[in-house]
Formats: structure tokens, C-alpha cells, sequence
């Protein structure tokens, strides 16, 4: 079965639950958008299509009011599949602010999106219903060369911006619309626009998107927020949830979820045949299968198309690790010195149970430039540090003699057998740890080492005897592992781009192998159990 859809998501389109409408604002808001023509529409004179979902989506957003006759909905998250006229439906509402009741005088309109191409989509799709509904017409002003629309006698315009089009600063909106959110591969615009919405009173943030890939993206950040408003663990009245997703374990061929998550299939977009042949061909590609269960059921996928393990299922590990419980437990440590830029990780692994693990990373990066590479890999690299989930070194690369003393300080603070290395990186401080007494090894990361080391690693996973606390930056990682299997089906980790982060997978890995050769008992092993590890 697919999810159910959340509580404030079934009252926009259920027609048993009766919207508040005291003031009348969600009526006039509907009828202005009946008033529309659009240049694909079918139904006599062009009329624009609201079907019934549709509506009551928009009744939800303008009708509910403060008595004080303020909008009580100041953010809507709408997240739909592709083809249920996502794009019409964010433009009416659009135009809604810029020509029609919910105009203010010299408002701004914004359409946001990644990038101009994408920010050009909706704007034709707002011209295109100007052209076809002559008194918007009447009243319109394009400059095309600006992507902007002005209503001349309220100086209300609507314009389309981008991502890349530089600094935004300055704005204050009336009413933005992101557009494909999960897209955003930076959030500038988004804080921009976000924090310039504040100085206009009644103003409107819809966020329309589909499901996009990953959890370290602003997109994921906004969807879960909204689904928990959904789920009534936050109280916001102020955020709407429209979101029409379906589970990741169901049944991606049942025609039923289909319908469940595509409003539109109920009056005939998208088309049924054409989701059928979609289906088929994805029964015979994985990577067609990937991008029919996100793009036209909304699931919300990892970030590698080959994933390592099911990251569901990896998450069933975050229960916390008490790092004080484990001091003078035996302990392994696995290192992944990075190249330049790279990550460099220093992963700890403590036996738990007869095959169980327990986990902890600790991360370096370059400190110089820590913002840009934030942008470059799409990830919060700059909120990360400031949570002590990544230690930046000074430098524009890792300083080594950094992960060198932490190494030695966990070697003071746990009983640690073994720190393995790569010594593609690490003969120097391999050989000072060494005279020093330290139980230094080498695990070259090729195939007759990491093979089974990953087997490790993912029969651990797999089995929930992993506890890796939910540490981001880990899971960032693990996400981003894609799989490479040899002849004899031997599996290794390798990047899906070349941009994507995996070291502190590698370090896990390295860490829970040497884990796995060792012989200790876990400090979390019951006591009725240690006696007959005892005779044995």
C-alpha cells in the first residue's frame, strides 16, 4: 500500500472536510482563476482547468483566516509527481499576486528556480495564460529581456529568477515561488528570498517540487519539516503540507499507488498509458526503475542510483553511542587519509555482540574555503563544523600532523588494537606511529583486502547490528557509495560522481574488518552472557 497521505494533505482534496472561508478569500481567489484562459486548455473558450484537488488546494491556502482577517498559511509545501500540472497551477498563483485580489501595490512576485532554463519554464507558462486572457493582457508589460511581468497600475510585477544569476539581495517579495526545490544545489537564494519575505506583511512561500535525491539538500530539509507538521509532531499552522508521496518499500507496479499520488490521473493527466509504458521499460533497467518511483511516485531516493545498502535500512543503526561507556574497551581504528580536498576520516569500531558493531567517525577537512566547498559537493560542510561533526585544519588541505595527534589521543582514551592505513598516504605517520609503539597495520584498499571487508561491513548493516548513532556526515557518505562487483561477485566501494564523498564508508569499513578479525567482548554484552563466554 502506498503511504496515506498526511492529515493536512488529505483535507486540501478531501471533498468530506470543509474549509474555512470567513472572509471570503478563498472563494475570490477561485473564481479569479476560473477567470483565466489557458493556450492548452480544451474546455470551451480556453478555460483554465482547476479540477476539484485543485481547488480545494487553493481554497486551503486563502480561505483560513486570523480574526484580525490575516492568512493564516504563510508556507506551502507542495510536493507532487511529475505531470500533474505543477507548473500551471504555481503560475495561476502567480498571477493571483500580481493581477488579481491577492496583488499589493509595488509587490514583488518571484518565481526561483536552479537554474534559467528551469526559471524560464514557468515564466512561459505564466505568459502564455496572459496572452489567451485579454484583461490580463490588457494590462500587462513584458520585458522579455528581464524575465519580468509589470502590472503598470499597481506596480506589481512578477518576475522569474535563477540560482546562478548572482546576488538577490535587496528583494522584498510579496509572494515567492521555489520551483523544483530538490534541484537547488546551494541555499543563497533560498536564505535570500526566505529572510526578505518577513519584511512584507501577508506574504506567501510556496515551495512546488517533486521528490528529489539524498537528505543533504535544502529540499529534504523543507519536505521533512513539512511532513512532520503533517504527522502533528510540530505544531505550524502556518505551513501547509500538500504531500503526495508514496512509501519507498511499496509496490511500485500497483496502478492503485499510482492513482494514490498523481491527483491528475483522476481527470486524465498524466497519461495512464504513457506511466504503463514508463513501467514496463523500468521492470528492465534499474535506473529507469529509480526514476520512475521519484519522479512519478514521489519517493524520495539515496543519492547513489547503485546504492551500497539500503539507507533505511542503515538508519536503524542510529541509535546514539555513548563514547564514555567505551573507554578502555578494545577498539579498531580504520584511517582514510584524503588527497587535497578530500575528506580525511578516522573511524572507530568496537565489537558488539558476537557480530555486532558500534561505530564512530571522526572527520577533517581543509579549513580554507570551507564555503566554497560546501557549494561545490552540495552539502552543509560550514554547519557541519559548527555542530563538531567535522573538524576543519587550518590550510587548503588536511593537515595530517592534526589527524595524527587525534589518532594518539584516541589511543589514550580507548584500548585500541589496531590502527589500519591505506599506505598510499600514510607511510609518515604510519612509521612515527610505529616508533612511538603504536599498534600501526597496513589494509591496502584493493580488491583482496576491501572485498571482504565490505562483506563485513554489509552483513553487519544488513543484519541492524550496526550502531553508528546517526552521525551526519557518515551517512553522507554511506549515501553516496555506489557499488563495483567483480567476476567472482567480490563488491567494492567506488564514487557515483566524482564529486561525491565516500571516505568515511572506507574508514568504516576498514575499521569494523580488523573489528571482526579481533577477539573482544563488548562492554554492552549482558551479564548472563559472560559466563558462558567465559567456559567457552
Amino acid at each position: 500500500m502506498a503511504k496515506a497521505l498526511a492529515p493536512s494533505s488529505a483535507a486540501c482534496v478531501s471533498t468530506e472536510t470543509e474549509i474555512s472561508d470567513p472572509f471570503g478569500h478563498g472563494q475570490r481567489a477561485v473564481e479569479f482563476l476560473r477567470a483565466l484562459r489557458h493556450p492548452k486548455s480544451r474546455l470551451p473558450g480556453r478555460a483554465f482547468q482547476l479540477d476539484p484537488w485543485q481547488e480545494r488546494i487553493v481554497r486551503r491556502i486563502y480561505g483560513p483566516r486570523h480574526p484580525d482577517g490575516s492568512r493564516v498559511v504563510k508556507t506551502v509545501v507542495l510536493l507532487l509527481p511529475r505531470g500533474n500540472r505543477k507548473t500551471s497551477l504555481s503560475a495561476s498563483l502567480a498571477l493571483l499576486h500580481t493581477f488579481g485580489p491577492e496583488r499589493v501595490p509595488g509587490g514583488e512576485v518571484i518565481s526561483a528556480a536552479s537554474d534559467r532554463k528551469q526559471a524560464r519554464i514557468g515564466f512561459e507558462e505564466a505568459i502564455g495564460i496572459i496572452h489567451v486572457t485579454p484583461p490580463l493582457k490588457a494590462r500587462m508589460t513584458l520585458q522579455e529581456y528581464r524575465n519580468r511581468i509589470t502590472n503598470a497600475k499597481w506596480r506589481t510585477f512578477y518576475e522569474a529568477i535563477s540560482c546562478d544569476a548572482g546576488t538577490q539581495h535587496g528583494r522584498t517579495p510579496a509572494f515567492v515561488l521555489a520551483d523544483e526545490l530538490h534541484a537547488w544545489k546551494k541555499r543563497d537564494l533560498w536564505d535570500v528570498l526566505k529572510s526578505g519575505l518577513v519584511k512584507s506583511q501577508g506574504s506567501l512561500l510556496v515551495v512546488a517540487t517533486t521528490a528529489g535525491r539524498g537528505q543533504e539538500n535544502i529540499a529534504h530539509d523543507i519536505v521533512d519539516y513539512a511532513r512532520k507538521v503533517a504527522r502533528g509532531e510540530i505544531h505550524d499552522p502556518a505551513t501547509l503540507p500538500i504531500l503526495f508521496e508514496a512509501d519507498r518499500d511499496c509496490d511500485w507496479t500497483d496502478e492503485a499507488i499510482w492513482h494514490q499520488v498523481n491527483p491528475g490521473l483522476a481527470h486524465g493527466y498524466p497519461d495512464i498509458e504513457g506511466l504503463r509504458q514508463l513501467a514496463r521499460e523500468a521492470r528492465q533497467r534499474p535506473g529507469d526503475r529509480e526514476a520512475f518511483r521519484q519522479l512519478n511516485l514521489n519517493i524520495w531516493l539515496d543519492h547513489s542510483a547503485d546504492p551500497f545498502v539500503d539507507m533505511g535500512i542503515y538508519d536503524a543503526g542510529a541509535s546514539p553511542v555513548d563514547l564514555e561507556a567505551l573507554q578502555g574497551e578494545p577498539c579498531w581504528l580504520g584511517v582514510d587519509l584524503s588527497s587535497n580536498g578530500d575528506l580525511t576520516c578516522v573511524v572507530a569500531a568496537w565489537r558488539d555482540g558476537a557480530e555486532g558493531y558500534i561505530v564512530h567517525p571522526w572527520f577533517f577537512c581543509p579549513k580554507d574555503n570551507l564555503r566554497l566547498r560546501s557549494e561545490r559537493d552540495g552539502v552543509p560542510y560550514v554547519t557541519w563544523a559548527e555542530r563538531g561533526f567535522i573538524d576543519p585544519t587550518p590550510g587548503n588541505v588536511v593537515d595530517f600532523r592534526h589527524v595524527e595527534q587525534t589518532i594518539r589521543d584516541l589511543c589514550d582514551r580507548f584500548d585500541v588494537r589496531e590502527i589500519a592505513f591505506d599506505p598510499h598516504l600514510a607511510r609518515n605517520m604510519l612509521n612515527n606511529l610505529l616508533e612511538d609503539g603504536l599498534p600501526a597495520v597496513e589494509m591496502r584498499q584493493g580488491w583482496v583486502t576491501m572485498a571482504p571487508a565490505v562483506k563485513d561491513l554489509e552483513r553487519a548493516i544488513i543484519g541492524r547490528r550496526l550502531t553508528h548513532g546517526g552521525h551526519p556526515v557518515l551517512r553522507w557518505n554511506f549515501d553516496n557509495v555506489a557499488v563495483q562487483t567483480d567476476t567472482a561477485g567480490n563488491a567494492m566501494f567506488h564514487k557515483g560522481k566524482s564529486r561525491d564523498r565516500i571516505d568515511g564508508a572506507v574508514a568504516c569499513a576498514m575499521a569494523v574488518a580488523r573489528a571482526a578479525a579481533g577477539e573482544a567482548r563488548s562492554v554492552y554484552e549482558s551479564e548472563e552472557w559472560a559466563p558462558e563466554m567465559m567456559v567457552l
